[in-house]
């Protein structure tokens, strides 16, 4: 199936896909460690059903070395054995911060608690723009119904 609109052809969606994509790279380059980055994107898209992001996510994480073990427990971490406490803290607040409707509370006072324990402040705050920019995408992808299968690692980076 076809997506309802391709924002990557379309003249006004490709302007935003680069300057999303450009907002992106701020994240990218700041001191949150990569493997957190792609494990949080990947988390937060399996709850919004965003194929086409778990599909950019796991190819991402896996060219940069991520284990297949690793990429198949996201889904469960909490009763994984392979995620560091930072990571589970990292994979705790994107679950939060993603289903904000579903709790009504918003990031619990625990999770802030242990993400300030692991990461600085530049991480937190890159952390934070993380969740809110993958949900973004999330939605931009679900909506257009932009499905997942056709990625390939870099291929994002490339249209920059």
């Amino acid at each position: 199936m076809e997506p309802r609109i391709n924002l990557f052809t379309n003249e006004l969606g490709i302007k935003f896909v680069k300057r999303f994509a450009n907002l992106g790279q701020v994240i990218e380059q700041s001191p949150l460690p990569k493997a957190t980055q792609e494990l949080v994107s990947l988390r937060a898209s399996q709850i919004n059903g965003c194929g086409w992001c778990i599909d950019m996510h796991t190819k991402e994480a896996a060219a940069a070395g991520e284990s297949a073990t690793r990429l198949n427990l996201v889904a469960a971490w909490r009763e994984s054995s392979v995620f560091t406490e930072a990571e589970a803290a990292a994979l705790a607040l994107a679950e939060e911060g993603t289903r904000l409707a579903d709790t009504g509370t918003g990031v619990s006072d625990e999770t802030w608690t242990q993400v300030n324990k692991h990461y600085d402040d530049d991480q937190i705050v890159a952390l934070v723009a993380l969740v809110a920019m993958i949900n973004a995408a999330n939605r931009l992808a679900v909506i257009v119904q932009q499905k997942g299968g056709s990625y390939e690692a870099g291929m994002l980076a490339a249209s920059r």
